[in-house]
């Protein structure tokens, strides 16, 4: 499967921005997919996913309450809802998709094995 990452964009803090996912070559019926994203000078972290096979989202600490991944009906899209938005969600945001991962591993860049090529989203103060 192929992704294509888009939606990035400058916006400002507290305000909102929906990224979205798109599968190509297949659908994400059988995938994990999830979001990670990488500051400046930093590492590539982990963000958000959707596993149907684990009851659906999971997040990381420091976006739940802010953000909402979500797939449409089609199995073909899958958003990150941001709100709230903060300077230091400001980062490169890299959608990935993978199969058979096991629930303590759905964070786990090491477990998805296609990637998106990232958009930007930078949030100012």
């Amino acid at each position: 499967v192929q992704l294509q990452a888009s939606g990035g964009g400058l916006v400002q803090t507290g305000g909102s921005l929906r990224l979205s996912c798109a599968a190509s070559g297949r659908t994400f019926r059988n995938y994990v997919v999830g979001w990670f994203r990488q500051a400046p000078g930093k590492e590539r972290e982990f963000v958000a996913t959707h596993s149907r096979r684990h009851g659906g989202p999971v997040y990381a600490d420091s976006v739940k309450g802010r953000f909402a991944i979500s797939r449409d009906s089609t199995e073909t899209t899958v958003y990150l809802q941001m709100s709230i938005l903060k300077p230091e969600d400001t980062a490169v945001y890299y959608c990935a998709a993978g199969r058979g991962i096991i629930s303590s591993s759905l964070g786990r860049q090491a477990s998805y094995d296609y990637w998106g090529q990232g958009t930007l989203v930078t949030v100012s103060s």
